[in-house]
């Protein structure tokens, strides 16, 4: 009896998408936040704009260079990006203008993980969060906060 083997699906890529109201803040608070960078897709929409595939009124002048005025995304400075779009293509978070408000708590949140000796330093109200409540219980610690658009997250 002959045994098939497949070939496992290679892993998927992914963003993860937030929604929000304005989406340029967002992006500053989250690469402050994570120390991430913003990305530049300034080439890419020059040339939409060029071929008239996109209006002027989509676009945002955000960090001095040309941006969607709808969606902002930040990665991590060390993963790899597209140069031709300036997109990444490792961990990354995209932020999209919807015009609806945030009206109930996350089914999804972020947990970042800064460990013991620096979750003090990282729970920083100064860039616009805010402290929900902290947490402590048998199994670890963290500090419950909300973004400036009232995303929740923890920092551990």
């Amino acid at each position: 009896m002959s045994e098939t083997h497949e070939a496992a699906p290679a892993p998927l890529h992914f963003k993860l998408v937030i929604d929000c109201a304005d989406p340029q803040a967002q992006a500053d608070f989250w690469a402050a936040a994570l120390h991430y960078t913003a990305e530049d897709n300034s080439a890419l929409i020059e040339r939409l704009l060029a071929a008239g595939a996109l209006p002027g009124e989509a676009t945002v002048e955000f960090h001095g260079r040309l941006a969607f005025r709808d969606l902002v995304a930040v990665r991590h400075p060390q993963d790899p990006f597209d140069a031709d779009s300036g997109t990444g293509l490792g961990r990354r978070l995209l932020f999209q203008r919807v015009p609806e408000a945030k009206t109930a708590k996350n089914r999804l949140h972020l947990d970042v993980h800064a460990g013991p000796e620096r979750r003090d330093a990282e729970v920083d109200t100064a860039l616009g969060a805010s402290v929900l409540r902290e947490v402590k219980e048998p199994s670890g610690q963290w500090v419950v906060m909300a973004d400036p658009e009232g995303n929740e997250f923890c920092v551990q």
